[in-house]
């Protein structure tokens, strides 16, 4: 399966991305798109032949949990109404708690990393099974970034993803950027987890941005590809032609001729780094080739013909909710850190959740900061300090709407009264409890005024 160069498709760049020569295939974030209905830039894209992939980002596979049947099958009716050839989603986990450790359910709001243990390991082959079950066509996973690493891990991260790909049959979406993140932050040699995982498993690559803070790389997708990243990629493509590669972007998009210029870079590094040596396109085996038969990625077997599994011990999924709980709790909850991880690190991490879900919010809800103006950020990042996030982002917003009304803000009473509006707009049906009595009465003082 071929697809060629591809680019993130978003709503904020989809006429750029139309207009973009050479574009064979583009990727869509799966949740962003109604079961029944696409974008008409997608629908025109389609008509040109241009490949529509899926891209998940709330399985979370990774987590101690079996995969909801509810979210499996919004992706599989995605893929169905795309007529894709694969899906992808992350090797993460996004949220933890729950009846496995009897406590309340915690959203991380973004990917956080599984720990490369046996137990973990255990868990994800289990879910990924399942997920391939659900699906009507083959699942990809994706390496993800990392600012912070588990302690008494077993596994390097090559090691962790040979071993998924060999249990499952499972392809591999390999982000070159995520590999470089976790070069800066965690001290991992990209080339080593590159020599150590079946490259021949691969269905595509992701390239995108970031930018280095204080010795932490954060991996934006809003700023351009580095060097760096490209020297990751010619690494790969001096082991194998990836099927395709795909420049992600998802903030601060810039003109459609920087765009076009990433693109060219990624061409132009897939060209040089193809005359070196490659043992996969020069008939040699090697441990990776395989590794590539013995998983049958090139050609997947069919659920009915893969070896059945025995099922992952009930230990297993509790000492992993715990663990993951425990984490997310110090990062969303501000409980005490798990012992063995990197204070300082724990400490960015949590202040990169409680960013990103100031962002999404603001795109999810955009009259919250129109309405609160400057004064948006520094109260929501003051509101998600102590306030974790347990449903999706819409509820986040409207959760945050009714604190700050609550809290007798903002300030300025034409300010409060369209907040006031807002929130009783989309809060729907309610019983009139305190806060909705609250709203009520602030409504009748300013509507008097």
């Amino acid at each position: 399966m071929k697809l060629g160069i591809g680019i993130g498709w978003r709503p904020e760049i989809a006429d750029e991305v139309e207009a973009l020569a050479g574009i064979d295939w583009v990727e869509a974030v799966a949740e962003n798109l109604c079961a029944d209905h696409l974008p008409d830039s997608l629908v025109r894209l389609r008509e040109r032949g241009v490949t529509v992939v899926p891209h998940g980002v709330a399985l979370g596979l990774g987590g101690a949990d079996r995969p909801d049947p509810g979210r499996l099958a919004a992706l599989a009716a995605r893929a169905e109404l795309l007529g894709t050839p694969l899906v992808t989603e992350h090797i993460a986990f996004v949220r933890a708690g729950g009846p496995l450790t009897a406590s309340p359910r915690l959203e991380a709001g973004h990917l956080l990393p599984v720990a490369r243990t046996r137990d973990a390991l255990d868990v994800l082959c289990e879910n990924v099974r399942i997920a391939q079950d659900s699906l009507p066509v083959p699942l990809a996973l994706e390496n993800i970034a990392a600012l912070i690493s588990w302690p008494g891990e077993e596994l390097t991260e090559g090691q962790f993803l040979a071993e998924l790909v060999e249990r499952t049959g499972v392809r591999l979406l390999i982000d070159v950027a995520n590999l470089h993140t976790n070069h800066v932050n965690l001290g991992q040699d990209p080339a080593k987890a590159l020599d150590e995982l079946p490259v021949e498993a691969i269905a595509y690559v992701h390239v995108a941005g970031g930018v280095e803070k204080n010795g932490v790389w954060h991996d934006t997708h809003a700023h351009p590809v580095s060097a760096p990243v490209l020297e990751v990629l010619a690494e790969l493509r001096s082991r194998v032609d990836p099927p395709g590669v795909l420049l992600e972007r998802d903030d601060a998009f810039p003109p459609g001729a920087e765009l076009a210029g990433e693109l060219d870079a990624i061409r132009a590094t897939l060209r040089r780094a193809a005359t070196v040596h490659t043992p996969a396109e020069s008939g040699e085996r090697t441990d990776t080739a395989e590794a590539g038969e013995r998983t049958g990625v090139a050609d997947p077997a069919p659920a009915e013909g893969r070896a059945a599994a025995d099922p992952v011990p009930a230990g297993t999924r509790d000492r992993t909710a715990v663990a993951q709980t425990a984490l997310l709790s110090a990062l969303v909850a501000g409980t005490p850190a798990p012992e063995g991880f990197d204070h300082r690190r724990l400490r960015v991490q949590s202040r990169a959740l409680a960013a990103k879900r100031a962002d999404v919010v603001a795109k999810v809800a955009p009259e919250l900061p129109e309405i609160l103006g400057d004064g948006y950020r520094p109260a929501f990042l003051a509101y998600a300090g102590g306030r974790p996030m347990s449903g999706g982002y819409r509820r986040d917003a409207l959760d945050f709407a009714e604190h700050v009304l609550i809290a007798g803000g903002p300030a300025d009473p034409v300010a409060r009264r369209r907040l006031t509006y807002w929130w009783q707009d989309r809060s729907g049906a309610r019983p009139p409890g305190r806060t909705t009595r609250l709203v009520r009465a602030a409504r009748a003082v300013l509507v008097g005024k």
